[in-house]
């Protein structure tokens, strides 16, 4: 017989490693422990441990309910009035008039067409990426073809930038090749660039020539909305081209709706038209045509001016609390002092993976293999028995070095 027959197609199949944060999510719901605490899974929890449905996303949702007349097709680019509410959010005056956009599923979906179409202008091009990273960018990045070349961007001890090592290495990168970029609150390590490295980083896209992919998915949960895309503006206004990939499903809450977008910039009005016609020719190719409910909801709250007013004090509400918990973690754990300096809902904790194994099996606190906690996890309640589990895996450590 054959062999190719007889394997049919899929046994020519790699087999795959699970996902490591998937496995945890399982390992966490089998957990009997009624101390547990989930610090792995990444989305906001309120003061109740609770990811709610924001009151003016219910709101718009009731508009929706009562005022949408039908379930037709939206074209390629997705809702277009979504994308224009969301233009001035994102970018100054001078650069909204130079981004084109296209509706896309989740910030995750943005990631992806922004690398099938790099790959597509220059195939097996180069992405410069600092690492520790979100774990799906490389993954991302290596089925659209594309190369990655990484440096470290983090110190897990001294929780702090390595900034010149980041610099140092981009010097090496060539005209043409991609830098990616998280605009604020990094995933997974909270640690964001200042404002005077923003202004070197755009210093360097500019006189390299590279095509910034900016990734913004956390947007207003870091220090607000103009904050936080401040720096990463400045690296928008120096790039001949560049990529801005959005999410919604954070700021609005809308995690299982997944609404998101990629953004095409340029300096040429041509490169612009080219951009954007690739870009609904792959969204064709790829999801055919956008899901319809989140975005239609993050219009209808972006076009009135009381319900953006509500999400507004609702986003600052969460910005709040986890800066409250980024307080009172470092309050409960000195050395953990540094994590006041850091934005957004992410830390990298510096601890080993004999470490991490102890604070899940013998504190029921489960976290990322990575170190990478969500702080938005923790509540009033359970910062001080998170402290104690972090004090006796580092007394641990010290003990067994004596």
């Amino acid at each position: 017989m054959n062999l190719a027959i007889s394997e049919g197609l899929f046994g020519a199949l790699k087999p795959q490693a699970p996902d490591a944060l998937l496995s945890l999510i399982g390992l966490y719901r089998s957990d009997s422990r009624s101390s547990k605490l989930d610090l792995g899974v990444g989305v906001y929890r309120d003061l109740n441990g609770k990811t709610p449905v924001l009151r003016a996303v219910k709101a718009a949702e009731a508009q929706l309910l009562a005022e949408q007349a039908t379930k037709a097709y939206l074209g390629p680019e997705g809702d277009l009035e979504f994308l224009d509410r969301l233009k001035p959010i994102i970018f100054d005056d001078a650069t909204v008039s130079r981004a084109f956009g296209v509706q896309t599923p989740g910030g995750t979906g943005a990631l992806r067409l922004a690398a099938e179409l790099i790959a597509s202008a220059r195939p097996g091009a180069r992405m410069f990426m600092g690492t520790p990273t979100w774990p799906n960018h490389p993954q991302i990045f290596d089925i659209a073809g594309l190369q990655t070349v990484t440096y470290a961007y983090f110190n897990s001890q001294t929780q702090s930038v390595r900034f010149n090592e980041m610099m140092d290495a981009l010097e090496a990168a060539e005209s043409g090749d991609a830098l990616l970029l998280q605009a604020c609150c990094h995933n997974p390590t909270g640690a964001d660039l200042s404002m005077d490295q923003w202004r070197a980083v755009a210093e360097l896209v500019a006189r390299r020539g590279l095509t910034p992919l900016i990734d913004l998915a956390y947007h207003g949960l870091g220090l607000g909305l103009n904050e936080d895309a401040a720096g990463m503006r400045l690296v928008l206004d120096a790039a001949p081209d560049a990529l801005l990939a959005y999410s919604c499903d954070k700021n609005f809450g809308l995690y299982r709706e997944r609404v998101g977008a990629l953004f095409a910039l340029s300096q040429s009005r041509m490169r612009l038209e080219l951009a954007a016609a690739n870009n609904k020719a792959l969204t064709r190719a790829n999801w055919s045509m956008t899901p319809d409910h989140g975005a239609a909801v993050v219009r209808l709250i972006l076009d009135s001016e009381d319900l953006t007013q509500a999400w507004k004090a609702e986003l600052e509400t969460m910005r709040r609390r986890i800066l409250d918990v980024r307080h009172a973690v470092a309050t409960a754990v000195p050395a953990l002092s540094d994590l006041v300096h850091q934005q957004g809902m992410f830390a990298q904790l510096p601890l080993s993976p004999a470490q991490i194994l102890r604070m899940r099996e013998d504190y029921a606190v489960y976290m990322a293999g990575s170190g990478r906690i969500n702080l938005a996890g923790l509540t009033p309640a359970t910062i001080i028995p998170f402290a104690q589990a972090y004090a006796a895996c580092l007394q641990e450590e010290f003990a067994c070095a004596r």
